[in-house]
């Protein structure tokens, strides 16, 4: 039986349930005796449960964005948490901002090294994914001729870094591909097994593919390389508070993140865990007065910036934390499945994500056959307000779709009911 919309606000009390107000020092609380005994998979699929989630996302319902793979909206308390602090450090910013707010960044990395299952020592406060695996990727020793491997789906700012280390170092990129939709785990673990050689020196890799959502086996590649002077440095970008794990389960050296995607915490906001054995030797991006330092704030130094960005992502930690991340995970995979079944029979249809959950989340990629993606797009925007996501690969083309957990099953109804119509009149 699903939760009433009036138990589930009751648990959290009537005054904070919709404002989701909580204090960034306190635990959270939960389980909610409402949903003690039941799966991820049931709670996915209560949408009294859901509604008061959505309710906490101030958005635009005129618009349907399901392109949060690019950034997220945040929920109400994150936004007035930031508001609140950036009106306190604008009063007399050299005293309020550096004396009073910068010191509460050290409760910020110690929260998300819980969400992390990481020690708080080994994890560094960045702005977006970008910076913080260029922060790897240009401070690690490598010499002329040694490999990079990496695959021809990643993240295309970080290919770009590792090829300006081949025009200034002389180390070389390798790319392996991976099958779209790839049959199985052991399909992409081969597939980097065959692109090792004797050279490489560091293996990049996504965790979750941006281009169709595609989960990566991290691990059993980790495994390929252990005992082997070669070191793992993995874009988590999606997979962070979106698939629940723990970083340094993964049996990797480095892990980049955005935290305005999936936890919702204001844009501009990152995370880089560093195994601490790495941190000594790791060249920061900016210059530090100690470069060997092992302490992990020495990443972290990028002049002045508005701290209380960084001091609202704890108030996003709060509500992730609130729902729980194997429960936000089986819904954004219930979210792709409720789209996907109603489209799945429709001509020319071909989804380009497996729906395996060891291969896949809340992402999925689609085209219709003849159709061009750019047109489907534009279409879906301009005469349905709908925000989707242009694809284009050597290998495939479509339209990668990402709902959130403000996303409703009304707003999904509306997206497969426009992408039918298109089918059948043409666009």
């Amino acid at each position: 039986m699903g939760m009433t919309r009036r138990g589930f606000i009751e648990s959290f009390g009537a005054a904070t349930a919709l404002g989701w107000t909580a204090s960034p020092a306190s635990a959270a609380p939960g389980p909610w005796p409402e949903l003690e005994g039941r799966s991820v998979e049931d709670v996915a699929r209560d949408e009294d449960f859901w509604a008061v989630i959505q309710a906490a996302y101030p958005v635009d319902r005129a618009l349907i964005n399901l392109n949060n793979g690019g950034v997220s909206p945040s929920p109400r308390t994150v936004q007035e948490a930031l508001r609140r602090d950036l009106a306190y450090s604008n009063g007399a910013p050299s005293y309020t901002m550096w004396r009073h707010l910068e010191p509460r960044k050290e409760l910020v990395r110690q929260r998300l090294a819980r969400l992390a299952g990481a020690p708080a020592e080994e994890i560094a406060i960045t702005r977006n994914a970008t910076e913080s695996l260029d922060t790897v990727i240009f401070g690690l020793n490598l010499e002329p001729g040694d490999e990079v491997l990496t695959t021809d789906q990643d993240y295309p700012r970080m290919i770009n870094a590792w090829r300006q280390r081949e025009l200034r170092d002389g180390i070389v990129l390798r790319q392996i591909s991976i099958p779209t939709p790839p049959p199985s785990r052991e399909a992409i673990v081969s597939a980097f097994r065959a692109g090792l050689s004797e050279r490489t020196k560091v293996v990049h890799l996504c965790h979750m593919i941006n281009l169709t959502g595609t989960l990566l086996p991290v691990r059993e590649i980790a495994d390929l390389v252990r005992g082997r002077d070669v070191q793992v440095i993995v874009d988590g970008a999606h997979s962070f508070a979106h698939i629940d794990f723990a970083i340094p389960d993964l049996g990797v050296d480095y892990f980049g993140a955005s935290l305005h995607k999936w936890l919702s915490a204001p844009i501009g906001t990152g995370l880089l865990w560093v195994r601490s054995k790495r941190i000594g030797p790791l060249w920061p991006l900016f210059a530090h007065t100690e470069a060997s330092s092992t302490d992990i704030r020495k990443l972290e130094q990028i002049g002045t910036y508005p701290v209380p960005i960084p001091l609202a992502i704890s108030e996003a930690i709060q509500f992730q934390e609130q729902i729980g991340t194997a429960r936000k995970e089986a819904r954004l995979r219930f979210l792709r499945d409720y789209w996907v079944d109603r489209l799945q029979d429709l001509e020319g249809f071909c989804l380009h994500t497996s729906r395996d959950p060891g291969l896949s989340g809340g992402i999925a990629t689609f085209e219709l056959v003849g159709v061009p993606v750019r047109d489907l797009g534009a279409y879906l925007l301009t005469k349905h307000q709908i925000i989707t996501t242009g694809i284009n690969h050597p290998q495939f083309s479509g339209l990668r779709i990402s709902p959130h957990v403000y996303t409703s099953l009304r707003e999904l109804d509306h997206f497969v009911a426009a992408v039918r119509t298109a089918a059948q009149d043409g666009i």
